[in-house]
């Protein structure tokens, strides 16, 4: 299984996404409303906000809250959001990559910064560290019965690139430019994934020792609970004594 898919498995037996619904739904209304902002409320003709709308039923949040997001971006008191990377280095040499949708950058620095050195890392430049992040189309299904032959046949056509089976959660990755053919197919196919998006997946990782891996692992944890964190990518490891340590 890859680093990616053991870690949202990780995340998931420990009741994570359950926690964080609220944080969760406020990620998915920043995107929604800096998407709305740029390319107007109509999904139809918008293909980020159609995404991010598409997330956000993945996420089972109300009806009412993807249309008061819609709105809130449209009027005349609508939040402006700086979109900023950060890259930097936790302990043990694990990259970490930090994307952040944000309306105070100066906050948002500074708290980037302060998790760093509290749990040992270092910020670098940005562009130092993106060199290790390979961007793919990242499909995430619930798996109710479905045949996964068939569907693997109809992704691969489409231009999937990988689909791993982790219980009953689906995993399909693509290359960037596949994103959006590998979308379409789902959608013709009555498939509604609970999430879809471009990621950074590492192209290398790096395997470090259990106390070591729990303290990079408080860093991206204490990273991903500020609001102002859209996404946090590593290279770490994620290996099977790991996950059972962690379980």
């Amino acid at each position: 299984m890859s680093g990616h898919s053991k870690w949202s498995t990780i995340k998931r037996k420990k009741g994570a996404i359950d926690a964080k619904r609220g944080k969760i739904f406020t990620k998915i209304i920043k995107e929604i409303i800096i998407a709305a902002k740029e390319g107007g409320s109509d999904p139809e003709s918008n293909a980020r906000l159609r995404l991010a709308v598409q997330n956000a039923k993945g996420a089972n949040m109300p009806k009412d809250n993807i249309e008061r997001a819609i709105k809130k971006a449209t009027g005349a008191d609508a939040a402006s959001y700086l979109e900023t990377t950060f890259e930097g280095y936790a302990s043990g040499g694990v990259a970490i990559f930090v994307e952040c949708l944000t309306d105070n950058n100066n906050r948002t620095v500074a708290a980037v910064r302060s998790v760093f050195n509290k749990y040992g890392g270092n910020l670098g430049t940005n562009g130092s560290l993106s060199f290790l992040f390979d961007r793919k189309g990242v499909f995430t299904i619930n798996n109710e019965d479905l045949k996964i032959e068939d569907l693997e046949l109809e992704m691969i056509d489409a231009g999937a690139e990988n689909l791993e089976v982790e219980g009953d959660t689906i995993t399909i990755t693509c290359a960037r430019e596949d994103f959006g053919s590998v979308n379409k197919k789902l959608n013709e196919l009555g498939i509604e994934p609970e999430e879809a998006g471009l990621k950074r997946i590492p192209n290398d990782t790096k395997k470090l020792d259990i106390e070591s891996s729990r303290k990079v692992l408080r860093l991206v944890d204490t990273l991903e609970d500020d609001d102002d964190i859209q996404y946090v990518y590593h290279n770490l490891e994620m290996t099977d004594e790991l996950a059972e340590a962690l379980d």
